[in-house]
């Protein structure tokens, strides 16, 4: 993870640049010499607590610089940060923060003032939970986070540490970079365009999540601040296409907007494509915005960090592939009988990369994630996926329930489960959407108990409890009549799929 390393190499440029700009929010410039005194402080607050040494705490990441230098200041202290989505519903995080054995809930206000409150012990809720070695790790991750009960992914430090310097000689980084981050920070992808690049001394321009949909606002981000380094889902890049569309002509002047060269992000040397297939009408525009960047599709998850990457051809025709595996990363193939298939073929893919965790701090998850072949780890990514002759990787789709909701992989069986326990929830069933923006939107069609005054937005309020916003059903559909099925009496996911679809389009 995020690691000693990186809280003192940021530490370092704090004495040795101080002027330098590390983040940019909203109106605010902050310099490494503030991020700096900002960590420095909030290790005083935390001292003040009297942690034990090694503690885990629950730190909710909002997107700010004053959540980032409480980051620092626990990897500073020794102590390990959980680190869910400021969204998850209250239930959930409180389960998993009982899960990792969390001591205090540490959030921060706009001036640097620290909040803590005790999280109670609960061993029965932590049983089967491995114990969190600071020795190895001060990030805690979650993923598939679609439930009550996300799975908690460890962020060891060597594994970032070489994620980071890999980063930085795959792209040619240097310290006069400025990166746009506009995933939450609780993603993977903040582990490039965040830590590396303030582990690099570089700049880095956080999207405020409660803007991160304004066309015109991401835009006026990227044209004002002279982004060399963008990494985003696909709706990222229609935002920044569409907001640039009147840059020229529009005299707005927020952050810079309208110098970008008549609309084109010039200054760009790298764009990455991440989370999402990118649509085929996106290519080219993208190409006419980014008229200097090198184009690259990358491929991972939280488990492996990125495992594959392509530099993208935007005149290619056909499917755009996920690549070939990174520096240090084995992938395998398996075919439907869990064979090894050597040259081109299909079947479920497998890697082992230099930045994976060891492990869910779940251990009865492992065994069924990770397999030893030949004295490795490998990762059970449940993808399947095409490879060609000449070593080229396709995705073909996933082996399970999973999708992906604003790049965010999603399991619709999970999200099923959090409506069901609505006790006034007598089926449900989750079906994905196409949606232009996000990608994946979901579909909720449930019935209701008889005698129940269930409504869409009590299930809503349910959800929003449970779930994060993106894995929450952007539609629900509620019935007293029972569930259409399959003649194999299953739900009948095609059908609900295809009466909604054309619900929308009527």
């Amino acid at each position: 993870m995020p690691s000693p390393r990186l809280a003192e190499t940021v530490a370092v440029h704090g004495h040795h640049r101080p002027r330098s700009i590390a983040l940019h929010f909203n109106d605010q410039a902050v310099t490494y010499g503030r991020l700096h005194d900002l960590t420095q402080n909030l290790r005083s607050q935390l001292l003040r607590l009297g942690l034990p040494a090694g503690s885990t705490v629950c730190v909710p990441a909002h997107k700010t610089p004053q959540t980032i230098a409480l980051l620092l200041a626990v990897f500073h202290e020794g102590h390990i940060a959980l680190a869910p989505s400021p969204d998850l519903g209250s239930a959930a995080r409180e389960r998993i923060a009982r899960q990792a054995r969390v001591s205090h809930l540490l959030t921060v206000d706009a001036d640097g003032v620290l909040d803590a409150t005790p999280v109670a012990a609960d061993e029965d809720e932590a049983t089967g939970f491995a114990t969190p070695d600071p020795r190895r790790t001060r990030l805690l991750l979650t993923t598939s986070g679609s439930t009550g009960t996300p799975k908690i992914v460890p962020i060891e430090a060597a594994g970032f540490d070489a994620f980071a310097d890999w980063a930085v000689d795959e792209f040619g980084l240097t310290p006069g970079e400025t990166a746009l981050s506009y995933a939450p920070l609780n993603f993977d992808l903040a582990l490039l365009d965040v830590w590396t690049f303030l582990r690099l001394g570089a700049t880095v321009v956080l999207v405020d999540k409660e803007r991160a949909t304004d066309a015109a606002h991401l835009a006026a981000l990227a044209a004002g601040h002279r982004l060399t380094f963008v990494q985003g889902v696909p709706m990222m890049y229609r935002l920044l296409l569409e907001g640039s569309a009147g840059s020229g002509t529009s005299g707005e002047n927020e952050a810079g907007a309208g110098r970008a060269g008549g609309g084109t992000f010039d200054a760009v040397r790298h764009a990455v494509f991440t989370g999402d297939r990118m649509p085929a009408d996106l290519l080219a525009p993208i190409a006419s915005k980014f008229p200097a960047a090198a184009f690259h599709n990358v491929f991972g998850c939280t488990e492996t960090n990125d495992s594959f990457i392509h530099r993208v051809d935007l005149a290619a025709a056909g499917p755009m592939p996920i690549g070939r595996p990174v520096r240090g990363t084995d992938a395998l193939v398996l075919d439907a009988d869990g064979q090894r298939l050597q040259g081109a073929g299909t079947g479920e893919l497998l890697v082992n990369t230099p930045f994976q965790t060891g492990g869910y701090l779940r251990e009865e998850l492992n065994e069924s994630a990770f397999t030893r072949i030949d004295g490795r780890d490998f990762y059970r990514t449940g993808d399947i996926v095409s490879r060609g002759a000449d070593g080229l990787y396709f995705l073909e789709g996933r082996a399970d329930w999973h999708v992906k909701v604003r790049g965010v992989r999603t399991n619709l069986q999970e999200v099923e489960s959090v409506l069901a326990s609505h006790p006034d929830v007598a089926e449900a069933v989750v079906v994905p959407l196409p949606d232009p923006q996000a990608g994946v939107r979901l579909h909720a069609h449930v019935t209701r108990r008889p005698g129940t005054g269930l409504t869409s937005l009590r299930l809503r309020t349910h959800s929003g409890r449970h779930l994060p916003r993106h894995a929450i059903p952007a539609s629900v559909h509620l019935t007293d009549a029972p569930l259409p099925r399959t003649s194999t009496g299953k739900p009948d996911r095609n059908l609900i799929k295809q009466n909604r679809m054309k619900e929308i389009d009527a």
